[in-house]
């Protein structure tokens, strides 16, 4: 890949201190926009499920659509490196599966995949290491793990369990993942964990002291209805927008002010004359 930001620039930006950008993408438009914003990572995520295809669970996306949906995201975007989430049930049974999966996301360009949890996990993402694919981590919650109508809910909120997600971190680290996610994890947890954790750290909803954040690009845009996470910041109200300008255009057309002379083409009057000559020699006859 000719990624501007690529796996040993994440290492660096942690060494320096300086914050990594990741957000969601899930289409070309999508894409373009993520680049022309400077993110550093484009996370093709399987919260498309709910975001673009209108299912009830992340787990519910199948890897025709995630890797349809990659695929529109690899043709936009330029600069910024492509992660693209595998989805429910392709990684989990063995080794075999988990680099096969892995290789389709790598095949159309992805630059690393991601998988959530530890344990075997950390298996599977040895495998695919070892065949020649980066992977990203992810602990903490595990949106996977939810089924429909199931409430997400915060991690590690004892010292027992943050000790346990300390251990599902270093197991990835140790498995060879180049970053890892912490979703849903007490900041002071996370404060405490982070010295602990050798390889880049991106948070959603893990507080400050992560070496980096990500968030849902329809969340921080404010394209999302209904329930919006505690950790969520709207950094534009587009849905709110979309709708207005659709109930513009709406009116515009009941009322025929829409098209105009400026939006429509025009033609010579001579051919227009000939048109309606030709018209009135045919209705007559």
């Amino acid at each position: 890949m000719s990624a501007r930001f690529r796996i040993a620039d994440l290492a660096a930006a942690k060494q320096a201190g300086r914050p990594i950008v990741m957000a969601t993408a899930y289409d070309f438009s999508s894409a373009i926009a993520l680049d022309a914003g400077g993110v550093d990572i484009a996370l093709v995520g399987d919260s498309a499920a709910m975001t673009v295809l209108g299912l009830p669970a992340t787990r519910d996306v199948t890897l025709d659509e995630m890797l349809m949906l990659t695929r529109a995201v690899r043709r936009g975007l330029v600069e910024a490196m492509l992660v693209g989430d595998l989805p429910f049930g392709t990684y989990e049974q063995s080794d075999e599966q988990a680099v096969a999966t892995a290789r389709l996301f790598a095949d159309i360009g992805c630059d690393a995949v991601k998988m959530e949890g530890a344990g075997a996990t950390a298996l599977r993402a040895r495998a695919v290491i070892a065949a020649g694919i980066p992977v990203m981590g992810h602990v903490g919650l595990r949106p996977q793990q939810l089924v429909a109508g199931q409430q997400a809910h915060v991690e590690a909120r004892s010292a027992d369990d943050a000790m346990t997600l300390l251990d599902d971190a270093k197991a990835l680290e140790s498995a060879g993942c180049f970053a890892i996610v912490f979703e849903a994890v007490p900041a002071p947890v996370m404060t405490a964990l982070a010295p602990y954790i050798r390889v880049p750290t991106i948070g959603i909803g893990a507080g400050p002291s992560t070496d980096g954040q990500v968030l849902v690009t329809h969340d921080l845009l404010g394209l999302t209805a209904g329930h919006v996470p505690k950790f969520v910041k709207r950094y534009g109200e587009l849905r709110r927008d979309m709708t207005d300008a659709v109930a513009r255009y709406a009116d515009d057309v009941r009322a025929r002010r829409f098209p105009d002379t400026a939006h429509s083409y025009g033609i010579r009057d001579a051919e227009v004359d000939a048109l309606r000559a030709r018209l009135s020699v045919g209705s007559s006859m």
